[in-house]
């Protein structure tokens, strides 16, 4: 069985949004869907999800580099995000979970 949920994102703006509004922020296997995605949170973590939400990043050129043999352009990863909104009074331990 493939993962669902890849590992958590730490950013400044997820981490604000974690402690002001409860929503947290993964990134994901980019088939998944947002019933899988909410199921996995909520069996990996224990709590109950009310809201998900996805943006797909990627695929496009990232970069072009001159090189001798002509220009040679690169393709960005691609890959998915999920912001989740759990319920009121629960939260998420991201630092101290094992």
């Amino acid at each position: 069985m493939q993962t669902i949920i890849k590992k958590p994102i730490i950013t400044e703006k997820a981490t604000f949004a974690s402690e002001k509004m409860n929503r947290f922020t993964f990134e994901v296997d980019r088939k998944a869907n947002k019933l899988e995605i909410k199921n996995a949170v909520e069996k990996m973590y224990g709590v109950h999800v009310t809201d998900v939400r996805t943006l797909n990043y990627g695929g496009g050129v990232s970069s072009v580099k001159y090189t001798n043999k002509g220009v040679v352009e690169q393709k960005s990863k691609q890959w998915k995000k999920a912001v989740v909104t759990v319920a009121d009074g629960e939260t998420i331990d991201l630092f101290n979970n094992y």
